[in-house]
């Protein structure tokens, strides 16, 4: 396997001409980072000067954070009849990890760029879906909109030279890889079979077989099944990186396990289905397209460019100091209480006092940096042999995670300009995430090129222009000991009922009893099912109280 150092080394020593494309090719074209602004979040590394606000605002219900958690909150506080609260947002968009963008005016992902179909436990993204009128009840049966499915062939792997169906390493592979694929689809099923794996996580204690896994890295599991074969171990080493941001040397084995047992389960060959056949909605601007819908009807509650400097909480009410980032105005907003939909490390910052969980949580919490790349054609590219463009295309043994399509949805009969997104997971630790806000805008461009470059020879000259977005705390990277220790943070939180007695769950505390938290952070692993499973619970939590401002 190209090992991602191997790649960023070669890209030094002429990986640009090994690629196919020229020097001068690669700087005719232009870019620049975009979509997130580090200075912001990094202002909260030192102490934050002690100052009197230039306005001072009330609200009774003050949500920080405007990803989906954040999102699913305000709107579960707008079904519930709570009209009255406003929304902070770090970026000048909403939407966290779930933000769409454009290039040239191509619409494209600047991060997550699709939604599996929901299983049953995730009733209330299914409620949400329902709403935007993509899933519906006919002749007894839910059915998805075909216009927002993944279209056909959804995805492609260039393996020895050239393009194959599929992302799983099949052809001319040999009979033993055959038999360590079907001995890990036997595992998974059994893993089904003995307890279940769901998205998002149950709101119980974990049965002791997941548990047990969670203990180990994914690797020593695999060491212990004798499963050694390296096209396997790729494939679930890209499976990890594309779902958690660090590969099967980092994540634990309940998390490997759970990618597939939580789904569709894993199809050896020749055995029936493929990993695809649970279908994905997906738009050219990725969950963008889902964020946006979330955040039309918040209006003026919806503040943009907001650095939260401070959250505390007190007897009667709970009050947040922000930074206006576009006129330098210090706001601070009264609030009876307030849902804290912020990463975990940036609210073990800004509250006064953190709550004994919070700190908790972030001292053992390990985020991925992500990034990722919008690469604006001006012409479709030459292709390999083989399998047909694909929404998903993936480069089997290279460091980055392939590229998407974003005008795969359209459906036009002759190709023509397009954005390909390319992905790139760093992985955890503070060397990678300095390598990513430290390295050029042209590091990241000859990176995407290099590496794409090996199945498009062409790629250089046919592109106008790349955009870069960091992502530099991207995702929760659920480590062994992630879910031990969720288990014991929730013994501590205090449940609650809805009206109608259906159970829930938000995470409260009994020291910070004005405070609801919601953030993926808090379920070890950054799907958007559990960002916003978790902002709707939080909501509906404190939409319950005296709706006038303190």
């Amino acid at each position: 396997m190209w090992r991602r150092r191997t790649l960023l080394t070669a890209l030094g020593g002429g990986g640009l001409a090994a690629a196919g494309c020229s020097g001068d090719a690669a700087r005719a074209i232009t870019g620049t980072f975009t979509g997130t602004t580090p200075e912001r979040g990094h202002a909260l590394r030192q102490p934050w000067p002690e100052r009197a606000p230039d306005v001072t605002r009330r609200v009774h219900t003050m949500i920080a954070g405007g990803g989906i958690a954040g999102l699913a909150a305000a709107r579960a506080l707008r079904l519930a009849g709570h009209d009255d609260f406003a929304l902070l947002e770090l970026e000048d968009a909403p939407g966290g990890n779930s933000r769409g963008g454009q290039v040239l005016g191509i619409d494209c992902p600047l991060g997550a760029h699709y939604l599996p179909l929901p299983g049953e436990g995730a009733r209330e993204v299914q409620d949400f879906l329902e709403e935007l009128g993509l899933r519906r009840r006919v002749a007894g049966r839910w059915m998805y909109d075909a216009r927002h499915l993944c279209h056909s062939p959804q995805e492609r792997l260039f393996f020895h030279g050239e393009w194959h169906e599929g992302l799983l390493p099949v052809q001319g592979v040999g009979a033993a890889t055959l038999a360590q694929y079907r001995r890990f689809a036997q595992a998974v099923a059994a893993a089904q079979q003995a307890s279940r794996y769901a998205i998002p996580l149950p709101d119980r204690a974990l049965p002791p077989d997941q548990l047990a896994l969670d203990a180990i890295v994914f690797v020593a599991w695999l060491n212990q099944q004798g499963l050694t074969d390296a096209h396997l171990r790729w494939y679930l080493d890209y499976c990890c990186r594309d779902d958690y941001g660090a590969g099967i040397n980092s994540v634990s084995a309940w998390a490997g396990i759970h990618y597939f047992a939580s789904r569709h389960g894993f199809h050896a060959p020749g055995e029936g289905g493929h990993d695809g056949d649970a279908g994905v909605l997906t738009w050219p601007q990725g969950n963008g397209w889902l964020s946006a819908r979330l955040a039309a009807p918040l209006g003026d509650r919806l503040r943009t460019g907001r650095v939260v400097t401070r959250i505390e909480h007190g007897r009667h009410g709970v009050t947040v100091d922000a930074l206006d980032a576009a006129t330098g105005q210090l706001e601070r907003w009264q609030a009876r209480q307030a849902i804290v939909a912020l990463p975990v490390h940036v609210a073990a910052r800004v509250l006064r006092p953190p709550p004994a969980a919070v700190r908790q949580r972030a001292a053992t919490l390990r985020s991925a940096s992500w990034l990722v790349a919008n690469i604006r054609l001006r012409a479709p590219l030459r292709d390999r042999p083989g399998a047909a463009p694909a929404w998903d295309n993936v480069l089997y043994g290279s460091a980055g995670l392939g590229y998407v399509d974003a005008m795969h949805q359209s459906l036009r009969p002759v190709p023509g300009p397009t954005v390909l997104t390319w992905y790139h997971a760093l992985g955890t630790g503070a060397d990678a995430r300095r390598q990513l806000l430290q390295a050029p805008w042209t590091h990241w461009r000859d990176a995407a090129l290099a590496e794409l470059g090996a199945a498009h020879p062409d790629l250089a000259a046919k592109t106008l222009r790349i955009d870069v977005t960091r992502h530099g705390h991207a995702m929760a990277v659920p480590v062994p000991g992630t879910l031990s220790q969720i288990g014991l943070l929730r013994k501590s939180s205090l449940r609650g009922q809805l009206s109608n007695e259906k159970p829930f769950s938000a995470w409260r505390f009994a020291d910070t009893p004005r405070l609801a938290f919601a953030h993926a952070d808090w379920s070890g692993y950054s799907v958007f099912e559990e960002a916003f499973t978790q902002g709707h619970h939080a909501g509906l939590a404190l939409a319950g109280g005296p709706r006038r401002a303190p």
